[in-house]
């Protein structure tokens, strides 16, 4: 049988106009920001395009954040600084960053891809300072109450001040009098990541239990500030870029010779028409004997993770080019409709926590949440004259892994932030000007 050809989206440019708003003076309002201490993730630590690199820090929501309200009497804002441009090498089989380049798929087509770079990674060292960015990447909500983090993940140990404490053992040391916290997406997007296998989703009453100590270990120190919700997975374009019915069948006779072997030689009660069709992947509830599949449902989502080079010449998603066997894709590379409601589910509760807790500690609320489902709306956002989505690559607002966001996105992120900061504290910090950082660099 014929292989099946999967079209990966085209790539466009974007364009943006000339910014023009009126400025105005800085003023801090009730709030000191005389020592400005970020809390959370990845997305705080400047994690992007799958590697954490000097420039991604530079760009990072919270450095951004630092320098506008050094506009109204904030300090000296201290990040653990990679000085490569492609990475640390935090652990054994971490890779360079991604860069946009042209690559060759199995077709032999030649096309821009995200690809690792070959630049030399940062050797792992602890930097030896304090700092007042506390991202750290791969953690969840209840990390930060766990004694010994620093011993278990590496991107911790390189600032860590105790090997056998804790991360919110920090904050004291700090002497903050503003922060911001971002934290709980790895909560449910880990497992979603996954393609909920590996991994669980943290039980909300754990993270309400971690969240309250996080929080309240914040507001002993005197400090007060604004926290982020979580935004869901399906805003991201991780999840968005492989359309579940992305197998595209070019001829009528190719639908029928599919749709006979479906049918006499496997039993299985699918058809396919000319034109997109959802992709097949694995089931283990189907009641079939031997082929434990279906089709996807529409509003399930395949993972940017899933091998394309195998889905456009081996067949996966349909049938082996090779043993011409249904193929299914892996559940490790899809969302399924049950899976995506435990995630939507958990990331509701996750909010509704934090929107309680802030209004009981009378702290701000950063909608992180609805900014990214306005980027994955078809109208996307604009500011600064710049029109920004989260389509993959030509969005402008994510990063090449799909998850982390572009210096764009972190400025996008940052005015989100400042908008908070002034509704709940009555200060003026201006925005961030989103034409001064770049989207995805292309070629």
């Amino acid at each position: 049988m014929k292989k099946l050809l999967f079209i990966i989206l085209s790539l466009a440019l974007f364009t943006s106009c000339e910014r023009k708003i009126s400025q105005f003076n800085a003023d801090k309002g009730s709030a000191n920001f005389t020592t400005y201490v970020s809390v959370g993730n990845s997305l705080v630590a400047g994690y992007a395009d799958g590697a954490l690199y000097h420039d991604g820090q530079v760009n990072s929501c919270p450095n951004i954040i630092a320098g506008q309200l050094e506009l109204a009497g904030g300090g000296t804002f201290v990040q653990p600084m990679v000085t490569s441009n492609y990475g640390v090498a935090a652990y054994l089989g971490v890779q360079p960053k991604f860069v946009l380049g042209y690559a060759v798929d199995c077709q032999g087509v030649v096309g821009l891809s995200p690809m690792r770079s070959m630049g030399a990674m940062d050797p792992f060292a602890p930097v030896g300072y304090a700092v007042n960015n506390l991202g750290i990447p791969g953690v969840k909500s209840f990390h930060l109450i766990v004694p010994g983090l620093a011993t278990m993940n590496p991107y911790y140990t390189r600032f860590a001040t105790s090997m056998t404490g804790m991360v919110v053992d920090e904050f004291a040391k700090l002497h903050p009098t503003f922060f911001t916290i971002q934290l709980g997406d790895n909560d449910v997007l880990a497992y979603a990541l996954a393609g909920g296998a590996y991994d669980s989703i943290t039980p909300i009453p754990l993270f309400y239990y971690a969240m309250k100590n996080v929080l309240g270990a914040m507001l002993a120190t005197g400090a007060t500030g604004v926290m982020a919700n979580i935004p869901e997975v399906t805003s991201v374009p991780y999840f968005t870029t492989v359309p579940y019915n992305g197998l595209v069948v070019t001829r009528q006779s190719l639908a029928d010779t599919i749709n006979m072997a479906m049918t006499t030689m496997y039993h299985l009660p699918f058809h396919y028409v000319v034109g997109p069709n959802p992709f097949l992947i694995a089931d283990p509830t189907s009641t079939h004997p031997y082929f434990k599949v279906r089709q996807m449902k529409q509003g399930e989502l395949v993972l940017l993770s899933v091998p394309q080079d195998s889905m456009k010449c081996m067949g996966m998603g349909i049938i082996n080019a090779v043993t011409h066997m249904p193929y299914p894709i892996p559940g490790v590379y899809v969302l399924t409709e049950t899976e995506l409601a435990q995630i939507k589910g958990a990331t509701a509760a996750y909010n509704a926590i934090i929107d309680t807790m802030a209004a009981n500690r009378h702290i701000g609320v950063v909608d992180i949440n609805t900014t990214l489902k306005a980027l994955n709306s078809q109208a996307g956002i604009v500011w600064d004259g710049v029109h920004m989505t989260s389509k993959f690559v030509s969005g402008g607002a994510f990063s090449l892994d799909g998850i982390h966001l572009t210096p764009r996105g972190n400025a996008v992120s940052a005015n989100c932030f400042i908008d908070a900061i002034n509704q709940r504290f009555g200060s003026t910090i201006p925005y961030a000007d989103i034409t001064d950082y770049p989207g995805v660099i292309f070629p």
